[in-house]
């Protein structure tokens, strides 16, 4: 049996609700996941840096192609570089996604840190991926926060390593506001910060406590309520994730308290994303979300819209 997918006034209620209520990105919400004879949750679908498979990652092309396809929530990650410009990047070295190495021949190993954005500027972020994408160019977060904007589109936002970026907390706090996005409406219902270090996101989580933040990991479920301080979500590794595992996160209640959230990475297939979507998650991040999210379509029984514990319910009644 599949799992249907909301359709697309549902679903952008279902995602609005749980972001008002500090939660993951996703189209779950208060109930208790798991428990017996619960219609299943759907859970919301994220590009993972846009939609890799059709377009090179973390682009303004991949974000273009993710909304073409309907994908309303899409990941990033954000590094800076050597004078201090905040840029969206994966990998802490260029020479992957770019052509960093041809033209700066002898600067290996050719670390984000060491480049000014000037020079990454000029790097083709695209040629790698396809000749069709050929000057691409690797996106600044203002640039990318705009072309989300413009797309009308829903950004779980990664720092990367920022163990490798004294302060990024705060440029990044600084370049959200700028750009709009630390007003109500976004901070409600369009923006989840996440990252693999604790301490960052607990600074992040000081400094503008109204933000949902995402722990990425696998915690022991000892250790979760650890967590529960700063973060409203733990954002695990979908191998690791197991129904028993979902039901004690979801059993502890974040920093804004409300119920924890988990949305599962990085999912392709979609046996596998339907079998996570009967443990309960709440989000299921992918390099093809257009696959998944077809994945989860064709149950029969759509029970689970008028569950209400699924929160549309209180969002169209004016609560959460």
């Amino acid at each position: 049996m599949r799992i249907r997918t909301l359709t697309a006034v549902t679903s952008a209620l279902a995602g609005l609700c749980l972001a008002v209520a500090g939660a993951a990105p996703a189209a779950a919400a208060t109930g208790s996941p798991g428990r017996a004879g619960a219609a299943p949750r759907v859970p919301v679908v994220i590009g993972h840096r846009g939609v890799p498979v059709q377009a090179p990652e973390n682009t303004l092309a991949s974000i273009d192609r993710a909304a073409r396809l309907g994908v309303r929530w899409v990941e990033n990650d954000v590094q800076r570089t050597k004078d201090g410009a905040l840029i969206v990047m994966h990998d802490t070295t260029l020479s992957r996604t770019t052509d960093v190495a041809r033209r700066f021949p002898g600067r290996g190993p050719w670390k984000v840190s060491d480049f000014t954005l000037a020079e990454i500027e000029k790097l083709d972020a695209g040629s790698w991926y396809d000749r069709r994408f050929k000057g691409e160019r690797v996106p600044t977060l203002a640039r990318y926060l705009d072309r989300v904007e413009h797309n009308r589109q829903k950004l779980l936002l990664e720092v990367k390593a920022p163990e490798l970026y004294p302060g990024i907390e705060q440029q990044i706090v600084t370049e959200l506001r700028n750009h709009g996005w630390l007003d109500r409406p976004h901070v409600s219902g369009r923006l989840v910060v996440q990252s693999f270090n604790a301490t960052s996101l607990r600074t992040l989580h000081r400094l503008r406590p109204d933000v949902t933040t995402g722990y990425l990991g696998n915690p022991k479920e000892s250790e979760l309520r650890s967590y529960a301080a700063f973060a409203d979500q733990i954002n695990p590794n979908h191998t690791g994730v197991t129904a028993a595992w979902v039901r004690a996160v979801h059993a502890l209640k974040g920093p804004h308290g409300r119920r924890l959230q988990v949305s599962a990475w990085t999912v392709d297939d979609g046996d596998r994303a339907v079998a996570l979507a009967r443990m309960g998650v709440d989000g299921i991040i992918s390099n093809a979300p257009h696959v998944i999210a077809d994945a989860l379509d064709g149950d029969d029984d759509p029970s689970f819209l008028s569950d209400p514990s699924s929160g549309v319910e209180a969002l169209l009644d004016g609560g959460a």
